[in-house]
């Protein structure tokens, strides 16, 4: 079974940033990480396959946060620049047994534990 340990949340100011880890108990194919804010759905925010040369965002983050992975150290990593009150929510990691890129919640079999995320105004 595949574990993730989530890390690397916290308080941050508008405007700043943060740099999120997801390690993995094994080699993994493509990853992601969703976010879900009190009384919202799970939404997308990035995806990479498990070469780490193709990703994939959401619109809201486009341009502001950046996927990449280590597979020597099995750990995917979501750097966030620019944040805004609206970026405030948990953050989960996610693996998926398939190579191609998932945006879809159901695209995942393995989840990650959330790690909170809040952006101050």
């Amino acid at each position: 079974q595949l574990q993730l340990v989530v890390s690397g949340g916290g308080l941050v100011q508008t405007g700043g940033s943060l740099r999120l880890s997801c390690a993995a108990s094994r080699r993994t194919n493509s990853m992601g990480w969703f976010r879900q804010a009190p009384g919202k759905e799970r939404e997308f925010v990035a995806a990479i396959n498990w070469s780490g040369g193709s990703t994939t965002y959401g619109d809201s983050v486009k341009g502001r946060f950046t996927i990449s992975r280590d597979n020597a150290k099995n750990t995917v990593y979501l750097q966030m620049n620019s944040l805004k009150p609206e970026d405030t929510a948990v953050y989960y990691c996610a693996a998926r047994q398939g190579y191609g890129l998932g945006v879809k919640r159901e695209n995942y079999e393995f989840w990650g534990q959330g790690t909170q995320v809040t952006v101050s105004s």
